[in-house]
């Protein structure tokens, strides 16, 4: 995937302007927001085991900033990013309902849905950036006129 989104130089000075916990917070909130729909798509092709009630592997399609500790371990090799938002299940049954095991083929959900929303996933943050920046900042500003 090849995409091309301009006037992100500009929101990144405009984070930088930022305390850093406030700029991180910003990331985090677009991110959160972006990747929802996303989850929502994972959800709807995951498979379901009615008898599990309210405790499957749809229930646990998350978007957060927190792994589990064996994802956590996994990203420790990674470098760390400024603001780093996930989505995904922390379901150790996910693997293998996406690629399959020797008892079963794939059920893949994940795949599919990242195919069908990361350029639109993309798009959102892009587009998300720009207001609630100018939120945040606002905020800040008003907080300030009150401070004073």
């Amino acid at each position: 995937v090849t995409m091309k989104i301009a006037g992100l130089r500009e929101l990144d000075a405009s984070l930088g302007e930022m305390k850093k916990a406030t700029a991180r917070a910003v990331l985090v909130r677009v991110g959160k927001a972006a990747l929802e729909p996303m989850a929502e798509v994972a959800r709807s092709l995951a498979p379901d085991d009615p008898e599990t009630g309210g405790n499957d592997l749809k229930a646990s399609i998350v978007v957060g900033t927190k792994l589990n500790p064996r994802q956590k371990r996994l990203a420790k090799k990674e470098p760390k990013d400024f603001a780093t938002v996930y989505m995904g299940t922390a379901d150790p049954a996910g693997v293998s309902q996406e690629f399959g095991n020797v008892n079963h083929g794939p059920q893949s959900f994940m795949r599919p849905a990242f195919a069908q929303e990361a350029r639109s996933t993309i798009e959102r943050v892009a587009d998300g950036l720009k207001p609630e920046i100018e939120k945040t900042a606002a905020r800040a500003r008003a907080r300030a006129l009150k401070g004073k």
